[in-house]
């Protein structure tokens, strides 16, 4: 099955320090999964699961100040 048939989004996940982390994926519970490929334990403990935005692609200029 082509991964054009699923699509996918940006999201931006709220961390404990004011931050946000970016992460791919086609629903929010399949970017955080992606996060936790990527960080290690302790980086996924500052990520607040619940709270997240979801962006195009071509806003990502726009949010990058928040991104840590």
């Amino acid at each position: 099955m082509s991964s054009f048939n699923n699509p996918h989004y940006l999201y931006l996940f709220a961390m404990t320090n004011g931050k946000k982390k970016i992460a791919y994926g086609s629903s929010p519970e399949d970017a955080y999964e992606s996060l936790r490929l990527r960080l290690t334990e302790q980086e996924m403990a500052n990520v607040v699961k619940g709270q997240f935005t979801r962006i195009a692609q071509r806003e990502l200029q726009a949010h990058v100040h928040e991104l840590g």
